[in-house]
């Protein structure tokens, strides 16, 4: 590359930086919304499922081992008694308007069973339309029980004077995230979504634009070629991405007490790679799109909808059809939530996630290749 090949390069990096300055839409969308969707996600999204609000109709209220029993859901963190009915109409009515998730029904010779040394029934009412809530609130009520029936066995040998059955004891140690705090979980994928969609939106948002007005041909007409014309428009917002990481560290450190693990080093070259390959991919849009509304719609579909469904960020990869599993492998966020997961939590180094990181420096290059020939046809 020559010396009056990084003028150019320069001349056109500052006028974009000049146009940014002057774009108060722009600047704000770069600056804000990285800091409102890392507060939203962050402190609104969360996969733990606590205090689950249960309705009680306990009509065996007078014995003490149904009292008991109760006092296991109490204790429990998991649950949260809103209060007691007498009939099944009031509980039906409160799961139909939302106020419970589910119903405790204790039959009235709940504690005759138990005493008699029979199995006890115990009715569930659930509300099955948030099907995943509902799965693991059972989940919750059948740990619950398990416990109390531990209680009854040891409490029955002590009574005969016999010594209790020796049973499995697991001992559970969580490595990289000891509480199984979900945000930890989360927040790396809100950093991926953010640079992927900020980074492309942005570009093609600004190219369009010259398209739109005219300037793009003002532009063409100069001694400008097409690779140095895109590489000056990459430099101030491979910047923006480039603070849009820094800020969405700096606020999972701080903010959600996320531990960084890993190197800065691999996190600053493997986030570049990504960066570059979402700039091309911005270009890309913009050379397809006619209009800046256009762009906005296609770059939120090509990188707001993978980015959230099809890469990891909350559904796990595992439990999706094959043939989506399949075309999980073509997104990018994909890999760069594995790395930053990796570097956050775990502390690997390259001979972990070589494998994303090639992933990563093919589609930066494939997708900067194609941004440039795409641009040179559209020129021509």
């Amino acid at each position: 590359m020559t010396r009056e090949s990084l003028k150019r390069i320069k001349a056109v990096a500052w006028k974009e930086f000049v146009q940014i300055k002057r774009d108060p839409r722009s600047l704000g969308l770069a600056l804000a919304i990285p800091i409102f969707m890392l507060f939203i996600f962050g402190y609104g999204l969360s996969l733990d499922i606590d205090h689950v609000r249960t309705l009680v109709w306990n009509q065996d209220a007078s014995s003490q081992v149904t009292s008991d029993f109760l006092l296991n859901f109490k204790n429990s963190k998991y649950f949260k008694i809103v209060g007691y009915t007498d009939n099944y109409r009031d509980i039906q009515k409160k799961i139909d308007n939302g106020d419970i998730m589910m119903a405790l029904v204790i039959p009235k010779d709940f504690s005759h069973y138990i005493e008699s040394g029979k199995p006890a029934p115990l009715q569930l009412l659930v509300d099955g339309s948030d099907a995943n809530t509902a799965t693991i609130a059972m989940g919750y009520v059948r740990s619950v029980v398990s416990g109390y029936n531990v209680q009854l066995l040891t409490n029955a040998f002590n009574e005969h004077g016999l010594n209790p059955v020796n049973t499995i004891d697991p001992r559970f140690r969580v490595w990289f995230n000891m509480g199984l705090v979900s945000t930890w979980f989360i927040i790396p994928g809100v950093i991926a979504m953010i640079i992927m969609i900020i980074s492309a939106l942005l570009i093609s948002l600004t190219i369009a634009r010259e398209w739109e007005r005219g300037t793009m041909e003002q532009l063409i007409s100069t001694p400008v070629k097409g690779p140095e014309l895109i590489t000056g428009k990459f430099i101030p917002y491979f910047a923006i991405g480039f603070f849009d990481l820094m800020v969405g560290v700096v606020m999972a450190r701080l903010l959600f007490g996320l531990p960084f693990r890993g190197s800065y080093t691999l996190l600053i070259i493997l986030s570049s790679l990504f960066i570059t390959g979402a700039l091309s991919l911005g270009i890309l849009i913009s050379v397809s799109a006619k209009t800046q509304l256009m762009a906005s719609q296609l770059a939120s579909l090509f990188t707001l909808i993978p980015t959230m469904l099809l890469s990891g960020f909350i559904y796990p990869i595992f439990n999706m059809p094959k043939f989506v599993q399949a075309v999980t492998y073509l997104i990018p966020a994909r890999y760069y939530i594995v790395v930053l997961r990796d570097l956050f939590l775990k502390g690997n180094g390259i001979g972990t996630i070589w494998d994303e990181a090639l992933f990563l420096l093919l589609f930066a290059l494939l997708m900067f290749t194609l941004a440039v020939r795409r641009f040179r046809k559209k020129v021509a």
